[in-house]
């Protein structure tokens, strides 16, 4: 074996502020993979599992320890920033506390190139890609058993922290194992460019991942999803519409996966969900080992309030440490009723999944507390064993799962895909239905407008909503009005140009390659 660089990012936390820092990070040790193996025959797949904690942590010393620079370590994970960006600027929920750039997410107005949160997202990718380089510049230089396996683990959670930036920033660098350590600034890259190499790299490696290596780990399946979230929003991302595509990477999740429903909805966002058969792949979280502000804990107690909850219930519901920030909105919950009674007397079991005692229906004050029902999806007691509440949450987050499959292959069915049937659309969706007690729906009622808000009773607060609304023209403009969007109470219309983010400024500050977006 030849001498190799090891950036040991499970023993030593690199951090950086932009892509170009983290691109010029140093080495920390030096040795062989042989020498490293023989002492630790673990090693490598401990590097592996530092990057999967990159989605599941914000750093690995504790929870208040951020692998980013973050003045609050909580606000610096993966999954808070895809509640912030993808829910609350959307129409479902809402967050009172203000701070830091939260109202202009919650408001969707004022963005601008400082926003801390645009910045912690772009940095929390660019911090999760270097680290995925070293790794397969290590592997490429060396082979041993399940070599070719674990690489193509490192490129797929690489290419799903690119697929987030051709979402929300739509350009970017592409950064790889071949200009590790590179010092000069990358070009800018394209929203087509990232598009075509995220594409080519699933493509390449869904034929070298087995079907199961082990829970929390991804599989072929997890690159078959990504290609088809990838091909689904194609026509947003490059202009032409790729739903034969998406559908065949379904056809492969839904016929091939192994995966079924739930048939309890509420055990998919419980502690005890690890058990779940619908999970396809999830964001790991546990109360003791994997603490974090910023993983399912920053949904579930940001969702509670003893002050508003009786004592006796709230603890049912997991959320002992309340944080009272956030709640949804009628634009949710106003898909199952028109008042809180319409919610407590529906059949569909997602109609009660929200906290309405003492609260408003109207949020006539996106900033006080009573105004919306928080969401009580989201607990980390269990669903069918039992699991005291604790102060982090133990709740799994389901970023990708079959019913998101079944209603994705609906879409295309209705968007024109030849190699999908309108007969099977309506099966898969009433699946989803049935599961949750909702009224079966006819052919009839099957249109992109039962779609997506289909999607939002059944996927809200699982960070797809703003991708979903943007897909079909009703985030910006003024087609589509919710309370609170564009910082009026009625609503009113955005600009073209809130369809991205804008590029943050330490990022432009340190690459002159790059670009802000049009209209910041």
């Amino acid at each position: 074996m030849k001498k190799i660089t090891l950036i040991i990012a499970s023993i030593i936390l690199i951090s950086g502020s932009s892509c170009v820092n983290d691109l010029e990070t140093k080495p920390k040790v030096n040795l062989s993979l042989e020498d490293l193996l023989d002492s630790d025959p673990n090693a490598v797949e401990g590097i592996l599992a530092k990057l999967y904690a990159s989605y599941a942590l914000t750093g690995t010393d504790g929870p208040g320890s951020a692998d980013i620079t973050a003045q609050d370590a909580g606000e610096s994970g993966f999954l808070r920033a895809i509640i912030n960006l993808q829910d609350f600027t959307a129409d479902g929920m809402k967050n009172r506390w203000g701070d830091g750039g939260l109202d202009p997410l919650t408001t969707t107005t004022n963005w601008t190139d400082n926003n801390k949160f645009f910045r912690l997202f772009y940095d929390r990718a660019y911090f999760t890609i270097p680290q995925c380089n070293n790794l397969i510049s290590i592997l490429n230089n060396n082979d041993f058993e399940n070599s070719e396996v674990i690489k193509s683990e490192a490129r797929l959670l690489r290419a799903l922290s690119y697929f987030y930036l051709i979402d929300t920033f739509g350009k970017g660098v592409l950064a790889t194992e071949e200009n590790l350590g590179q010092s000069t600034p990358l070009p800018e890259s394209s929203r087509s460019e990232l598009f075509n190499y995220v594409e080519a790299e699933l493509l390449e490696i869904e034929t070298i991942l087995p079907d199961r290596i082990g829970y929390g780990r991804v599989n072929r399946f997890v690159a078959n999803m990504l290609l088809a979230k990838l091909y689904i929003n194609a026509e947003v991302y490059i202009g032409v519409p790729r739903y034969n595509d998406a559908v065949t990477q379904l056809n492969k999740v839904i016929g091939e996966g192994g995966y079924t429903l739930d048939p309890n909805f509420v055990h998919l966002f419980s502690g005890d969900n690890d058990s779940s058969p619908e999970i396809i792949f999830p964001i790991l979280a546990d109360p003791v080992s994997n603490q974090s502000y910023g993983n399912t804990t920053y949904i579930v107690n940001g969702n509670m309030n003893s002050a508003t909850m009786p004592t006796l219930d709230f603890g049912n519901l997991g959320g002992v440490f309340a944080w009272a920030g956030h709640r949804a909105t009628k634009s949710w919950y106003g898909l199952f009723g028109n008042s809180a009674a319409d919610l407590a007397n529906a059949t569909d079991r997602r109609a009660g999944l929200f906290w309405t005692d003492g609260h408003n229906f109207e949020m006539n004050d996106y900033r006080e507390w009573t105004d919306g029902f928080p969401s009580t999806k989201f607990r980390n007691t269990g669903a069918n064993t039992t699991i005291s509440p604790s102060e982090f949450s133990g709740t799994d987050f389901p970023l990708y799962r079959l019913a998101d499959a079944y209603l994705m292959y609906a879409e295309c069915a209705l968007r024109g895909a030849t190699n999908a049937s309108i007969g099977d659309a309506l099966n898969y969706v009433n699946l989803v239905r049935n599961r949750s007690v909702a009224t079966p729906i006819t052919s009839g009622e099957l249109t992109l407008d039962f779609i997506i808000d289909e999607r939002a009773r059944e996927l809200n607060l699982e960070g797809h909503r703003r991708t979903d609304l943007i897909r079909f023209n009703r985030f910006t403009g003024g087609s589509y009005i919710w309370s609170w969007k564009g910082g009026t109470f009625n609503g009113t219309a955005i600009p073209e140009a809130y369809k991205l983010f804008p590029i943050p400024v330490s990022a432009l500050n340190s690459n002159p390659n790059l670009q802000q977006n049009p209209g910041f």
